[in-house]
């Protein structure tokens, strides 16, 4: 008896993906021009910032930290404190509010649900200027000018629509036999959401933190409409004071608190990317 040997097909010779690397890396450093540019012009003198056009300076002047630290009317360490306590406290009360919200939404069975989700998404369609007038009003009558009641209190009274549908649809994923569970041992809604809902809802809660912080640290409409003292300003507010309407702006002291600035954004970036990328991809699956 004799037995034939079937190789199988070797294998289609793997395309060569140089060419494609290649221009992903060009479509970055094209990306990544402005940054560059914006440290490079951080360690040139202000007069050469718009008239040296290569990435290497010809005439560096690392002085530009020194003195955009301290040029200000108050220690650049003033504005990025207070710019860290607003954002805290804006992740904390995002987190807070929007994820009770969205538990009720995603979870919970009451008269009016569906109406009142319809009209949260609305929200999400207002222009946010719309609101700029008689929130003012509101918060003057409130004496909470120059104050940080304004930056704050939204965010703890779940103002925010996205962060609402993007838990709601991050909730809904998860598998409703989990409440009938911990209603079986006796938890009530509000036990339910803190030992069963909130500790699998990771992932949501850190996209939430990042987009939150990322708005929150580069905002500056708010602050500029509502703080009129210099020692409460955020960062954003704080660079603005670079630069002058008689043509006399320190371009590379504001260029260095530039790059000082985003250092905290991109570490915080950094260290949620990979919840980000699993919060956004596993929202709205099933």
């Amino acid at each position: 008896m004799t037995f034939t040997v079937v190789r199988g097909q070797a294998p289609p010779a793997r395309r060569p993906r140089f060419g494609r690397h290649l221009l992903l890396c060009l479509i970055g450093l094209v990306m990544m021009y402005p940054l560059l540019w914006m440290i490079s012009s951080s360690v040139k003198p202000s007069i050469t910032v718009f008239t040296d056009e290569s990435l290497w300076p010809a005439a560096w002047d690392l002085g530009n930290y020194p003195r955009g630290w301290t040029s200000l009317s108050e220690p650049f360490e003033v504005y990025l404190v207070n710019s860290l306590i607003i954002v805290t406290l804006s992740i904390v009360g995002n987190l807070f509010s929007c994820s009770l919200a969205a538990f009720a939404f995603a979870r919970l069975r009451f008269a009016g649900r569906k109406l009142f989700f319809a009209m949260m998404l609305g929200t999400m369609m207002l222009p946010g200027h719309v609101l700029v007038v008689p929130q003012y009003v509101l918060f003057d009558k409130l004496g909470w000018l120059n104050t940080y009641y304004p930056l704050l209190v939204p965010h703890f009274l779940a103002t925010n629509g996205f962060y609402i549908f993007l838990m709601v649809q991050f909730m809904r994923s998860l598998p409703t036999e989990l409440d009938d569970a911990a209603r079986i041992d006796g938890c009530g809604p509000f036990r339910t959401f803190w030992k069963v809902i909130m500790p699998l809802c990771r992932p949501a809660f850190a996209t939430t933190a990042i987009f939150t912080f990322i708005s929150v640290w580069n905002e500056f409409f708010a602050p500029l409409l509502y703080l009129t003292d210099p020692r409460l300003y955020t960062v954003p507010l704080a660079l603005r004071q670079f630069m002058d309407s008689e043509g006399q702006s320190q371009w590379g002291e504001m260029f260095a608190m530039s790059f000082v600035s985003l250092a905290p954004v991109i570490g915080f970036f950094i260290a949620g990317q990979k919840h980000l990328v699993k919060g956004i991809a596993t929202t709205g699956l099933r």
